[in-house]
């Protein structure tokens, strides 16, 4: 009975024991966590006066340094990507709000980290990702107006964006087909003038063929032997002289007639003369025509 005594109160002094280890060192890691904790408050005060003091290099040093102390402490993620926000660096908010998010437990917290996420998307104009964002924001606070605002704009955006991305496709290939039908146009163009100037030589060289004609080829001359004129033939004084008049097919020229009419005579002499010189010598004889 005294062994098991003994051996009861051996073991009622461990457990003891142990009970007070395990509250000294529950109290060891809160005193540590108290301390880690006031540490980033501090260090995220300083950022702030920081801030205020346009030193935005101590202030993102400051930020960094919370968040390296306390990993989970969303207050330093999310001050940090507002920094970031404010001073145009949407990628770096970008990136801070999304970590923010992760570790965001309340619905309050998710709200705000992801409608601030929602105006980071805007201002990099990811529209498709900003509606997505103001739609987990509604879904932690569905009573926000600002949100819902946002949101609308978003889809308003997104739907720009689309139309403008699909009639530019359009556009892009009526500009194509109008630089084809300039080209061809050209090429029609081209040709023409190329056709013109073809047919141009060509009447310049017939030109010139005509013209080399008429100087190397003389005039036909007419019936009489003397180059035909195209105008009527003038005197000194600028008066037309009459041309000869030209014999019809069939008649005989008055050259001709004056000629024929000297050889009658001619040969009427000779007939003559020769009955003058047969009365002459006494001896008759019959009058022929030698024609």
């Amino acid at each position: 009975m005294r062994n098991l005594v003994k051996t009861f109160h051996k073991h009622l002094i461990v457990a003891i024991g142990l009970c007070c280890f395990q509250i000294s060192y529950a109290q060891t890691n809160e005193k540590s966590d108290k301390k880690l904790e006031k540490e980033t408050q501090e260090l995220l005060r300083t950022a702030e006066d920081q801030l205020g003091d346009n030193d935005f290099a101590s202030a993102e040093a400051s930020y960094r340094e919370a968040i390296a102390k306390s990993p989970e402490n969303i207050t330093a993620k999310y001050n940090m990507a507002n920094m970031y926000y404010g001073k145009e660096k949407a990628s770096q908010a970008e990136e801070k709000y999304k970590q923010a998010a992760s570790i965001a437990e309340t619905k309050a917290a998710k709200h705000e980290v992801f409608h601030n996420l929602g105006n980071t998307y805007m201002k990099q104009k990811k529209y498709q990702e900003a509606v997505a964002a103001y739609k987990d924001a509604l879904r932690n606070n569905p009573t926000d107006d600002e949100t819902r605002y946002n949101l609308a704009l978003a889809k308003k955006m997104l739907e720009k964006e689309q139309n403008e991305n699909e009639g530019g496709g359009d556009d892009d290939k009526k500009d194509q087909d109008k630089n084809q039908e300039d080209k061809n146009k050209d090429k029609d163009d081209k040709g023409d003038q190329d056709k013109d100037k073809n047919e141009g030589d060509k009447k310049e060289d017939q030109g010139g063929d005509q013209k080399d004609d008429q100087q190397k080829e003389p005039e036909k001359p007419d019936d009489e032997g003397k180059p035909k004129d195209k105008k009527d033939k003038q005197d000194q004084n600028g008066e037309k002289q009459p041309q000869e008049q030209q014999p019809q097919p069939g008649q005989l020229s008055p050259q001709q007639i004056k000629n024929l009419l000297e050889a009658m005579n001619n040969e009427e002499k000779k007939v003559q003369d020769k009955i003058n010189a047969q009365k002459a010598k006494g001896a008759k004889t019959r009058t022929e025509k030698d024609w």
